[in-house]
């Protein structure tokens, strides 16, 4: 199986997703951790955040709270623009 590089991934639509993961500690279940998982993933399906949480749900013992999903696009076009401004700092 050939690992492709994180460049390849992003312009087959790979984004980077950061998942914040509340869940309930296994031995004081009313009490609520934060996991921050980060990873290249395709929106708006986001199989390889799904694959993590079935693992999650089938192995581990903190039963999930929520999941809350921000994404970004890193391979963009350049941005650049105007200055308003121009100072000399000596």
């Amino acid at each position: 199986m050939a690992v492709e590089s994180h460049v390849h991934k992003q312009l087959l639509g790979y984004r980077l997703t950061t998942a914040e993961i509340l869940y309930h500690l296994p031995d004081h279940p009313a009490v609520l951790q934060t996991f921050i998982w980060q990873e290249l993933d395709i929106a708006p399906r986001f199989p390889v955040l799904h694959d993590f949480l079935d693992f999650w749900r089938r192995e581990l013992e903190g039963k999930l709270h929520s999941v809350r999903v921000a994404s970004v696009g890193l391979v963009q076009p350049g941005r650049w623009g105007h200055a308003a401004h121009m100072m000399y700092l000596q």
